[in-house]
């Protein structure tokens, strides 16, 4: 299959003052999909301006036309499966069938509390990961659900008249993990990994490169086990949080010789993110546009 390469943008700017432009820019540079974070607030942005994932994708539908759209991603942490659920049928409806839903289990962040709950444990967090994406794959599929769980619960809930994308729009599911991996296989239409955290601040990139392979050989001996043929998910890495951190975008070259390697491993999908200035997502504009443009080309 031949690499994809995706973009995220952050809701960090008013959409009057720089947001709007550079989602129209990112469907005229050709990626394939622009997804955003799902968060109330992220790390060192968490004291500037944030806005929220679903009405930026609905803006964002309404000024492209080619160009998917998404999640990286959205998790149980804010969220209830049955106003979700409405939510991204009313989105998918208005971007006539473009959107991918990035789900994730959540961490311990800022969302983690922010509605004035104790943070949950990682049990807790699996736990709910998994209701929360099997109840949301009825919904999404369902004309009217009734479900009682162990932390949520639908009473006749109606979603008519469903996705534009039939049977569902597709998950991309976020997940290292052997319960994850699970989720992935049953439920996801792609799988997403950020690497290994545990190398991001003291690691190669060699030792990163090698514990990719690890998750890709996971995901495709769970799907095994599950029935399911791994070659049907996209495989999706979100960049950035390896120990490369922005290397690969200081030049076309440096881009290339990345997205290459990591192609040969399994890959299908590589996500950049958009340059934001004085951040750890800085890069420069033309070589990140000159990457949007031609790296893709190097690679056929």
């Amino acid at each position: 299959m031949s690499l994809r390469l995706s973009t995220v943008i952050l809701p960090y700017r008013r959409w009057s003052e720089g947001g709007r432009a550079a989602w129209t820019r990112a469907e005229e540079l050709g990626f394939h999909t622009a997804y955003t974070y799902d968060h109330l607030s992220w790390r060192s942005f968490r004291d500037g301006p944030w806005f929220g994932a679903i009405p930026t994708l609905t803006a964002a539908a309404s000024v492209t036309e080619r160009m998917r759209l998404g999640t990286l991603v959205t998790s149980p942490n804010f969220r209830h499966p049955v106003t979700l659920a409405k939510e991204l049928i009313s989105l998918d409806d208005v971007s006539d069938g473009r959107v991918t839903l990035g789900i994730g289990a959540g961490g311990t962040g800022f969302d983690a509390t922010a509605l004035g709950q104790e943070p949950w444990t990682p049990r807790e967090r699996a736990d709910r990961f998994a209701e929360f994406t099997a109840l949301l794959d009825r919904l999404l599929t369902e004309d009217a659900v009734t479900y009682e769980g162990d932390f949520y619960s639908a009473d006749e809930a109606r979603n008519i008249p469903g996705c534009v994308q039939r049977p569902r729009l597709p998950f991309a599911v976020a997940a290292t993990g052997p319960r994850g991996l699970k989720l992935a296989a049953r439920y996801g239409q792609a799988w997403v990994t950020t690497g290994d955290p545990k190398l991001y601040e003291t690691g190669t990139p060699e030792q990163s490169f090698e514990a990719l392979r690890g998750q890709l050989d996971k995901l495709a001996e769970t799907c095994a086990a599950t029935g399911r043929d791994v070659s049907e998910l996209d495989k999706v890495l979100l960049t950035g949080f390896t120990p490369d951190r922005g290397g690969p975008l200081e030049s076309l070259d440096a881009f290339v010789d990345f997205a290459g390697r990591h192609q040969e491993l399994g890959f299908t999908e590589l996500v950049i993110h958009w340059p934001i200035p004085d951040s750890q997502f800085a890069a420069e504009e033309k070589v990140f546009e000159l990457i949007a443009m031609e790296a893709l080309t190097q690679l056929s």
